[in-house]
């Protein structure tokens, strides 16, 4: 008996697949796909931000405290570079999210990217495990599809062969 059900969350309910009709199960095949694409999506933008923060934590491993007045090349853009000058080599400015800046001991910056990595490691794998969970719910879904056209299909037949 094919069904769809959670456990985990108890405010869902559980379904048996069999009692839908094709139309019924082609709008939640494709509901489901919707919800991939979008968890897909997800993933990508979150293994930017991942790719960037360990970009980040890395590029102050290489940080020197005896850097104070050493030139640089600032990134105004991702493209578009001016000169600069290291004023404190033993305190950076790093983006904390939309848009706001601190300032942070080198050290202290370092943990704050390791926390980041690490925290949208864990949504990543969130957003995995729920992909699978649903790519399973869809996998049933098709099964109980080809079933009901191949039920229909014989049905059909049969009519053909009575006539």
């Amino acid at each position: 008996m094919a069904q769809i059900s959670s456990t985990e969350k108890p405010q869902m309910q559980q379904i048996d697949l069999n009692t839908l009709n094709l139309q019924q199960l082609t709008q939640l095949k494709n509901q489901l796909d919707q919800e991939l694409t979008l968890f897909q999506d997800s993933l990508n933008t979150m293994k930017m931000a991942r790719s960037k923060y360990s970009a980040s934590k890395e590029a102050l491993e290489h940080f020197k405290p005896d850097w104070n007045g050493k030139q640089i090349m600032v990134p105004l853009t991702g493209s578009m570079y001016v000169p600069g000058t290291i004023k404190d080599a033993n305190n950076v400015i790093i983006e904390v999210g939309t848009g706001y800046y601190v300032e942070n001991d080198v050290e202290s910056a370092k943990a704050f990217f390791k926390r980041r990595v690490e925290y949208v490691q864990t949504q990543m794998e969130k957003i995995e495990h729920l992909g699978m969970e649903k790519s399973k719910i869809r996998d049933a879904i098709r099964e109980v599809m080809e079933m009901k056209l191949a039920q229909f299909s014989k049905e059909m037949q049969k009519k053909k062969e009575t006539e």
